[in-house]
């Protein structure tokens, strides 16, 4: 039997430094601020966090002393706040949702399950703005910046609500279209570009894709309103590929149907990324591949989307070796897909007046192989609160040094 974990940790340690070198060209600032403003928390008030110390010394404390209620008061600075978390409508970052919440829970905060309040980023961003959700860990940039454009009734844009907070998986995103890599072999195929212009590959893979004999490939895209759908639509136009088109659908409906036909060698084309369990089933080298996208869309807007600016892919070039994905040259895969910016976003007005959420959220990381690890035991049953105090657990010294950042911050 394949081993998920071993085979996913063997593909995401070389993934995870790719994305390390080939991510950081994304500009992960919301439509009016910046990252390093949207967590300023005053500190004037840190220096007194000393002084109980200094009081009486050498002097015995007594046991209902009034030092101990301050020390209380600075290691729960969140006390009777109320917190709305938002949640993506994707699972592959829960475990990163449910790590944040519990260490906000530790500094105070009544928080609220992240899955009461599940969303598509197309009313994530608007209820965040208006105020109906204060955050989420959910925003892939730079094709989530399209949202920030979107107007609001008084005539504001959902960006001058917003702002872009720390860098929880900088480049974390690693996403690009995988093949059946027998159907892939069988007819020369290393790239979306090679595929469309290929009549007897079109002819073979609409026989069965899931619309058969349209006449077009249809390839497996993206759940309607995760803003992927978009991107691909408008990278099929940028591109030309007139024997191309999107199927939007449920994606693990989709994941399922595209493991079926890639274990059976039949053909098959979808779009995905990591941190995810889907590579676990879809193995490049084994039995998919990566394709390459000979031109990676730019800012042009083909589609004229709103804010479609911001769908601009480039470079777009991951560090894979041509077993995965042959059209490589040296170990450079030109996906078509940037590394994306996975982050916090927030209410600013929420960050402002929260300072301990705010610098807690700035210093929040998690690394994307063990998130991917973490969502291979998802996809195995396990619940994913067990996990998050797992990996709190795990990590205490490091989450004790941003908890105790937060409250200096307070």
């Amino acid at each position: 039997m394949f081993n998920k974990r071993k085979a996913l940790v063997a593909l995401l340690l070389a993934f995870g430094m790719v994305a390390a070198a080939c991510g950081g060209d994304a500009d992960t600032t919301a439509a009016e601020g910046d990252s390093d403003d949207s967590t300023e928390a005053s500190t004037d008030d840190a220096a007194s966090n000393d002084e109980a110390e200094d009081e009486d010394e050498g002097s015995e404390p007594d046991d209902e002393g009034s030092d101990d209620g301050e020390a209380m008061a600075e290691e729960m600075p969140g006390e009777g706040v109320s917190v709305t978390m938002a949640k993506a409508d994707w699972a592959t970052e829960d475990p990163n949702a449910y790590v944040a919440r519990a260490l906000l829970v530790e500094l105070g905060y009544e928080v609220s399950d992240p899955a009461d309040l599940e969303l598509g980023p197309s009313n994530a961003y608007i209820a965040m703005a208006q105020g109906d959700a204060d955050f989420w860990i959910n925003s892939w940039y730079p094709g989530h910046r399209s949202w920030l454009e979107n107007e609001l009734p008084d005539e504001s844009l959902v960006g001058d609500h917003l702002t872009v907070v720390g860098e929880m998986m900088l480049a974390g995103g690693l996403q690009g279209y995988l093949i059946t890599k027998s159907f892939a072999e069988e007819f020369g195929i290393t790239s979306l570009d090679d595929f469309n212009s290929n009549p007897d590959a079109i002819a073979a893979y609409d026989a069965q894709d899931p619309k058969p004999d349209n006449g077009v490939a249809d390839i497996y895209g993206c759940q309607e309103s995760w803003t992927c759908d978009d991107i691909i639509t408008a990278q099929i136009a940028f591109s030309g590929w007139e024997n191309i088109q999107q199927t939007i659908a449920g994606y693990d409906a989709m994941v399922a149907e595209a493991v079926t036909k890639a274990d059976a060698g039949e053909p098959m084309i979808i779009y995905t990324w990591t941190p995810s369990a889907y590579i676990t089933q879809l193995r490049p080298s084994d039995n998919v591949l990566w394709l390459e996208v000979a031109d990676v869309i730019d800012d042009s807007n083909p589609t004229e989307a709103e804010g479609g600016e911001e769908y601009d892919q480039r470079p777009g070039i991951a560090g894979i070796g041509t077993e995965s994905c042959p059209g490589s040259e040296g170990d450079e895969c030109q996906l078509g897909w940037v590394a994306a910016d996975i982050q916090v976003t927030a209410n600013t007005e929420w960050l402002e007046a929260n300072p301990a959420a705010a610098k807690f959220l700035e210093l929040f990381k998690m690394d994307v192989v063990e998130v991917s690890l973490l969502n291979v035991e998802m996809d195995a049953g396990a619940a994913v609160e067990d996990l998050a105090e797992r990996w709190i657990e795990e990590n205490r010294d490091t989450v004790d040094g941003w908890l105790e950042e937060a409250r200096n911050a307070a």
